[in-house]
This record gives structure tokens, C-alpha cells and sequence, in this order.
């Protein structure tokens, strides 16, 4: 009989992500006891609180001087943001034009969703680290990007949506969607801006209760979704074939993401640390962003079937960019420093 390693299950263990796994198991979840009725007004109220509260930890937790010093660094910024907020768009557009057998208008308009969101943080940072990239610049490329795509994902996606005539209902841009918008997105980030240097301090004393706010109001937001999409009965809507032509969609469009970035990274003359920074940074899509403006702009019978493509999306770029961080080629070793000449000697004249 074979032996397993208890080493070895504990290296599959640490390598499994768990927070995908409490995303699916949360799916599974909404799809056995959904909620409904009184409960499900509940839990959509208690997600659009945490949505708040979740962007007011994004304006605590970012310094004003990161953001600022990451706009100097232009020839790595510059082709990132480039990719998030107009090359992916325009690649979302072209999806779009795909015949409604292939996706349905609701797919498509998820995917058109998903290219207009900023990069992820965590994920990029951590895969830059793991690459031993430049960290730093990915702290503050993605922090940017973050900051921007507060402003520019929903009316982005507004416009654009509106253009296309997505089927996913009214999504009109009124002065009071963007109010809407403003209160449930910028409004808690600038308080948290506002009230950074006297909270900053102990938010990073106790950097769990941020990253199970962080975690928790994501996993809430799914639930809120997915169970609306259960009692509105979408999911019959969706046959396993288009599930898997989603996915093949999904997967070309990370793959694509990928090479731009790392095509314009060398286009532009970047270093290989600023190369990696590049590639994760402007492949990567936030679906700690996505969901919250999910809730804002996309009515809540649709959103269970618009934020499919972007956890399709998210599941694929950890699989994938995890597998290229590890295996990305070391950088050079820096060549040895030039061995100093060994002192004279000095022969003491005799004393007479």
C-alpha cells in the first residue's frame, strides 16, 4: 500500500486557498437555503452596511502619501492602468458582440462588469512578492488603481452597459444613481481618508478584525446574491454547456490580460522587478471591489448571474497567476564584488 507523507498533506493543505473554498461553500449554501422573504430584505440591508463599512477600511488603511508617491512612477502605472480601464473594456465590448447562444445578454453583461474593475490588492501584492518583483510599486499601483476605480468602475460601467443595452435591467446614470453610488462607495472610503490618522494606528494593531471585515462582508455580499438568484429562479436559465463556455471566455480573457501586460511592460523598457508588478497588478480584477458596486448598480434579482463571470474570473487568476508567481525566473545574481588587494607590507626600518 502506499505511504502518504503527513508532510506531504500538510504542503496540499497550505496550498489550498480557503477563502475560495468559503466562497463556493457560501454558494452551495445560498443554493440549499436561500434566503427569502423577510430574511433575505435582512441579509441584503446587513450587505449593503458591510459594503460601507468595507470601503470605509479602504480609505483608513490607504496612506495619502502611497497613493501620491505611486503617481511619480508613471512608465510602470502608466500601461497598468492602461489595461485595466481601457484595454480590458474594450476587450469586454468585443465579448459582447458574441452571439446570445454563446452567452446570455445577463453573461455578457457580467463580463463587460468585470473589465471595468480596478486590480486587486492583496493578491497582486502577494504574487509580486512570491515572483520577487518590485512590492513596493505594486503596493502603490494597486492602491491607485483601487482609488480610481472608485470613481471610474461605476460610471464605466453605467455608460457602457447603457451603450450596449445589456439585459440586466435598468441601469440608468441620474444624478440620483450617482448618489446612490456616492453614498454606499465614496462617501465611507473619504471618511476613512478623513479619520486615517487617528485610526490608522490601531487598524494595524489588529489586522484581523480588517481582514475578517475585509473577507466577511465579501462572503455576505455572495450569499445576498446568489440567494436572489435561487428564489428569482435564474440558475434554471444557465445549462452546464454555457457554464463551460463562460469559463473558456473567462480563461482567454485572463490569458490575454497576461500577455498585454507583459508585452507592454517590455514595450515600455520596464525592469524585470517591475515587469512582475506590471503583469499582476494589470491582470488582476478585484472582486473585493466588484461585488460591493455589484450591489449599487445591478438590480438585486440580476446580480447573482452578473458576478459569475467575475468569480469565474477571480478563481482562474489565483490559480494561474499562483502557478507563474512560483515559476517566474529568478533574477540574476548580482556578480561578485572585485576582491580587494591585500595591504603591503612594511618592512620596519631597524632602530639605531
Amino acid at each position: 500500500m502506499p505511504h502518504h507523507s503527513p508532510g506531504g498533506a500538510r504542503r496540499v493543505l497550505r496550498r489550498v486557498d480557503w477563502y475560495v473554498v468559503a466562497l463556493f461553500c457560501v454558494i452551495g449554501l445560498a443554493a440549499l437555503v436561500p434566503a427569502d422573504g423577510a430574511a433575505a430584505d435582512g441579509v441584503s440591508f446587513t450587505a449593503r452596511l458591510a459594503v460601507g463599512l468595507l470601503f470605509f477600511l479602504y480609505g483608513a488603511r490607504l496612506s495619502p502619501r502611497a497613493a501620491l508617491d505611486g503617481v511619480r512612477h508613471w512608465r510602470l502605472h502608466l500601461p497598468v492602468l492602461g489595461l485595466t480601464f481601457v484595454l480590458f473594456p474594450v476587450a469586454g465590448l468585443a465579448i459582447g458582440l458574441l452571439p446570445s447562444g454563446v452567452l446570455s445578454p445577463e453573461l455578457a453583461a457580467g463580463v463587460l462588469f468585470l473589465t471595468v474593475l480596478p486590480s486587486t490588492v492583496q493578491s497582486a501584492i502577494a504574487f509580486t512578492s512570491m515572483a520577487r518583483g518590485n512590492v513596493a510599486a505594486a503596493i502603490c499601483s494597486a492602491s491607485f488603481s483601487t482609488v480610481l476605480g472608485v470613481l471610474l468602475t461605476p460610471l464605466l460601467a453605467v455608460a457602457l452597459l447603457r451603450q450596449t443595452g445589456a439585459g440586466v435591467g435598468d441601469v440608468p446614470l441620474t444624478p440620483s444613481s450617482l448618489l446612490d453610488i456616492a453614498v454606499q462607495l465614496l462617501l465611507p472610503f473619504l471618511a476613512g481618508q478623513a479619520l486615517r490618522r487617528w485610526i490608522a494606528d490601531w487598524l494595524g494593531r489588529h489586522r484581523i478584525l480588517t481582514t475578517v471585515c475585509d473577507r466577511g462582508s465579501i462572503l455576505l455580499v455572495v450569499y445576498s446574491a446568489f440567494s436572489h438568484g435561487m428564489t428569482a429562479g435564474i440558475w434554471h436559465r444557465i445549462p452546464p454547456a454555457r457554464l463551460l463556455l463562460l469559463a473558456a471566455v473567462c480563461a482567454l480573457l485572463l490569458a490575454l490580460a497576461l500577455s498585454a501586460a507583459h508585452g507592454t511592460a517590455r514595450l515600455v523598457g520596464l525592469s524585470r522587478a517591475d515587469r512582475v508588478t506590471a503583469v499582476f497588478c494589470g491582470s488582476n480584477k478585484s472582486l473585493a471591489s466588484g461585488l460591493p458596486m455589484a450591489t449599487v448598480l445591478f438590480p438585486a434579482d440580476r446580480i447573482g448571474v452578473v458576478v459569475l463571470p467575475l468569480m469565474l474570473y477571480h478563481t482562474l487568476q489565483l490559480v494561474l497567476c499562483a502557478y507563474l508567481a512560483r515559476r517566474w525566473p529568478a533574477p540574476p545574481a548580482p556578480p561578485p564584488e572585485p576582491a580587494s588587494p591585500a595591504p603591503a607590507r612594511t618592512t620596519a626600518s631597524p632602530q639605531v
